[in-house]
């Protein structure tokens, strides 16, 4: 489980980092979230927060896997917060 969960924060921090570098963001996601930064920013900090937290759990002490949690979440805070995604203004003329 620890790996399978690994490689879901390796590919959402990868994807995240490729639309940082790139500006573009495949269709849904775009729509989603008002630039292709703030779609970037929100993957990659949940990617980074998913990798954190495994490694913290499955390779550290409890004391530093503690610290590593509170580390993924504040990220997650971070990317729900900064990032939220659907935030972008909708045109409700009729």
């Amino acid at each position: 489980m620890s790996t399978a969960a690994a490689l879901i924060g390796l590919v959402l921090a990868v994807f995240g980092a490729r639309m940082l570098v790139t500006g573009n963001a495949p269709g849904v996601i775009a729509r989603s979230f008002r630039t292709p930064r703030q779609a970037g920013g929100y993957h990659l900090l949940f990617g980074m927060a998913v990798l954190i937290f495994v490694v913290g759990v499955t390779q550290l002490t409890e004391v530093a896997a503690m610290i590593a949690t509170l580390l993924a979440v504040a990220l997650v805070a971070i990317a729900v917060v900064y990032f939220r995604p659907g935030s972008r203004t909708r045109d409700h003329s009729e």
